[in-house]
């Protein structure tokens, strides 16, 4: 008697230390990671739910709207578009949240009265719900241009929040750095993402010498190259930037330290500078909305504030024109000067 075909299932991979979805299609064995780890098996549970959702799609080409259940779109975006993502892991994150809400209905029931019903429902931040509302369009989008959906409906978003305009002064930064001088890799952290605002991840990430898990520095060339070689390319622009020359000679000063990560403690990456953040924070007497992420404002409003020209900050910085005139381009002491001038001839 042939042995009954198991059905779709969860497996720990060891050798990838993740769970992954083992199914059987048309007589092979496939494997779909979920990019959850050994102590994530709600998550791992929650991707085989969204797996199975999607095993129900009805054959036979594109159907309506009102015949497409939300949980069978989002499944096929987590399944389809999940593996190509960085870190499948936040969209299993946004899918989870979207789920108890929409997985019920039909793609025919989105409207904009209920994704404010949403909104008001998750009781979170207007920039949260719009990251998952937008998980919810993209999903969509994803099954209508691969041949799921016929048609898919607007998904209303809260409005973007406005950028945040805290930076640090140079007196702020001196303080701040000063505060840091006895936690060495605190200081070069703070250094490093000054002089090149560099995000967090990035710095962290930062070694000696070439390799696929991180940004390296190249002290001859005097360029840092934020991302690996290998890293896929992603929205969050990564771009080599020249480096100063007072961060090139502290840089080599470093360097003949010796170790693998150019901000490391004890020999080992940092994964968070949170605590030593604080406690300088603190010492240099700023306030909690002082956090690391501000390095990268403060490098970019310098820098404008300084009259940069526009291409050479988008360029250094990675970041995009749209980008920097939403959030800088005001900082610019040139910003709308010649149409004033044009005003009074």
């Amino acid at each position: 008697m042939p042995r009954r075909k198991a059905g779709p299932r969860l497996w720990w991979r060891r050798d990838e230390a993740q769970w992954v979805i083992l199914d059987t299609v048309d007589g092979k064995r496939v494997q779909h990671r979920t990019g959850c780890g050994e102590g994530d098996s709600a998550g791992a549970e929650a991707a085989l739910e969204r797996y199975l959702g999607s095993k129900r799609l009805a054959p036979g080409g594109p159907v309506s709207a009102s015949e497409f259940m939300i949980a069978q779109a989002l499944g096929v975006y987590a399944q389809e578009h999940g593996p190509s993502l960085k870190s499948p892991a936040s969209l299993g994150y946004a899918i989870d949240a979207l789920l108890p809400f929409w997985g019920e209905l039909k793609v025919s029931a989105i409207r904009g009265e209920l994704c404010r019903a949403y909104r008001n429902k998750r009781g979170v931040s207007d920039g949260t719900v719009r990251r998952e509302l937008g998980v919810l369009a993209a999903a969509l989008s994803h099954c209508r241009k691969e041949g799921y959906l016929i048609e898919a409906p607007t998904v209303w978003l809260p409005p973007m929040s406005q950028p945040r305009d805290r930076w640090l002064s140079r007196g702020e930064l001196a303080r701040l750095l000063w505060a840091a001088r006895r936690v060495p890799h605190l200081a070069r952290f703070i250094l490093i993402g000054y002089y090149t605002g560099t995000r967090s991840g990035r710095v962290k990430a930062l070694q000696w010498f070439p390799n696929l898990s991180g940004g390296h520095v190249d002290l001859a060339a005097g360029v840092l190259y934020r991302q690996p070689a290998l890293d896929p390319v992603s929205k969050k622009r990564a771009t080599p930037a020249r480096m100063h020359r007072r961060l090139l000679n502290h840089l080599r000063r470093w360097s003949r330290e010796g170790g693998q990560w150019v901000v490391e403690w004890r020999g080992a990456p940092i994964r968070s500078v949170k605590r030593s953040w604080n406690d300088a924070r603190q010492r240099a007497g700023l306030g909690p909305d002082v956090v690391p992420h501000i390095l990268r404002h403060t490098a970019i409003t310098h820098a404008m504030q300084n009259r940069a020209k526009i291409n050479d900050v988008c360029s250094l910085f990675g970041i995009t024109m749209r980008e920097l005139e939403r959030t800088y381009l005001h900082h610019h002491p040139d910003h709308q000067q010649s149409a004033l001038e044009a005003l009074g001839r």
